[in-house]
């Protein structure tokens, strides 16, 4: 009797250091795989980033007398500008995935180079938590190294789904940046509002992708806010 219970407890010890070893495994395998991932989503983005520098550099060799350069992520890259705003001489230097230190590091391709009677700067969504240290550093910039440029600094948009969880972010944040176009003489234009769902005061769902990225009927609404603006300047 004390001999079969001597084989069950050591049986039983067997299943669960076996047990402990699989969920060891299983979380460690996991979170290689994860960093794994991300890792390859940054070579992604740093790929994706340096293609994009170098068409602009090229595109920045022919162009002249630039009406509007719109400067952004993703939202920006994904807008057809060009269809938008048949009128103006545009060009879209738009990164998917960038973020407000991206957009500082490539001002001058961005925007320098390209020497544009406006620039339209929309960044922040995929930084929201440090969008603002370096900011008005952009802004500054822009300001003292192309002078005859026009600012006009776009809101974050409203979103929805899992990204609504970043609205409230995206509030505060855009208090900030009207202040800061405020101090520095820039034009601040509100894309939040007019993309919101009264309802659920989140983004319209028609206006939405995947609760972050815009329809055409959503940039068709960025249009209408933006073109009296570039109007007027």
């Amino acid at each position: 009797m004390k001999r079969l219970i001597l084989i069950s407890i050591v049986a039983g010890l067997v299943v669960v250091t076996a047990g402990s070893t699989f969920l060891i495994t299983y979380f460690s395998l996991k979170k290689k795989h994860e960093a794994e991932k991300q890792k390859y989503a940054k070579w992604l983005f740093e790929t994706h980033y340096a293609d994009r520098v170098s068409l602009f550099k090229e595109e920045n060799k022919h162009l002249s007398n630039v009406d509007i350069s719109f400067v952004g992520d993703s939202l920006t890259e994904g807008y057809d500008v060009k269809s938008f705003y048949p009128t103006f001489y545009v060009v879209n230097r738009g990164i998917g995935g960038d973020t407000t230190f991206g957009v500082e590091s490539r001002l001058d391709s961005s925007v320098y180079d390209v020497n544009p009677r406006i620039v339209s700067l929309l960044i922040g969504a995929n930084n929201f938590d440090t969008m603002l240290e370096n900011y008005e550093s952009i802004v500054k910039k822009i300001r003292t190294n192309a002078p005859n440029s026009k600012l006009v600094l776009c809101s974050l948009t409203s979103m929805t789904g899992n990204w609504g969880r970043n609205n409230k972010k995206a509030q505060n944040n855009n208090v900030e940046i009207k202040k800061i176009a405020d101090r520095n003489g820039c034009v601040y234009a509100d894309l939040y509002n007019p993309l919101l769902d009264p309802n659920t005061r989140e983004l319209k769902e028609e206006y939405s992708v995947d609760g972050g990225h815009l329809t055409n009927a959503g940039y068709q609404v960025v249009t209408n806010t933006l073109m009296p603006i570039f109007q007027n300047l």
